[in-house]
């Protein structure tokens, strides 16, 4: 069986999907997950399934100890799932082609830093987009820049608020992610 490992900063939503998904799925389980958050919402959700929780600093993840606990897993892939730090170099390096991301927007437009989250929903508002969607893209050394992967649009124009093209946007990451993540695995 294949091993996940998944980085996540925020509430786990993503992550937690994940989890469900690969345990109907026998083709990947979720080994571990790294948070920079030891407080956030992924932590609760992962303890609850019963599968490691590595919090990770910032400068773990900077002085190669976040690396040295990866290794650890021995994962096949590693997902961010809503992991809001730069992603450290020497981890890509050690796998390469095996990080992905998940990206709120239609990449390349609406990525890059500070672009994540209702970032990106404010901005697609704001500028009247008649639709987004998601990016699931390889990570490299540039945010949001890794080979595009999948991508899947939906329309937005009768939004109001962020908070309303979130919602549809969620829905196709919890849609597809898990999906392509095991496509990628076979």
């Amino acid at each position: 069986m294949k091993k996940l490992v998944l980085f996540a900063s925020g509430a786990g939503s993503n992550a937690e999907n994940i989890i469900r998904f690969f345990r109907q799925n026998p083709v990947a389980e979720v080994v571990a997950v790294f948070t920079n958050k030891a407080d956030s919402g992924v932590v609760d959700k992962t303890k609850s399934y019963g599968i490691p929780v590595v919090v990770s600093t910032k400068s773990d993840i900077e002085n190669g100890t976040a690396l040295s606990e990866v290794n650890k897993f021995n994962p096949d892939l590693i997902v961010l799932a809503g992991f809001l730090l730069k992603f450290p170099s020497d981890i890509i390096a050690a796998y390469p082609n095996k990080v992905i991301n998940i990206h709120p927007a239609l990449l390349p437009k609406y990525g890059g830093k500070g672009m994540y989250g209702m970032n990106v929903h404010k901005a697609i508002l704001e500028n009247k987009e008649a639709e987004t969607g998601i990016s699931i893209h390889y990570v490299n050394e540039h945010y949001d820049e890794g080979a595009i992967i999948f991508q899947e649009k939906i329309g937005v124009s009768d939004c109001d608020t962020p908070e309303q093209i979130a919602a549809r946007v969620q829905k196709l990451e919890h849609e597809h992610f898990p999906l392509i993540i095991a496509q990628l695995l076979k």
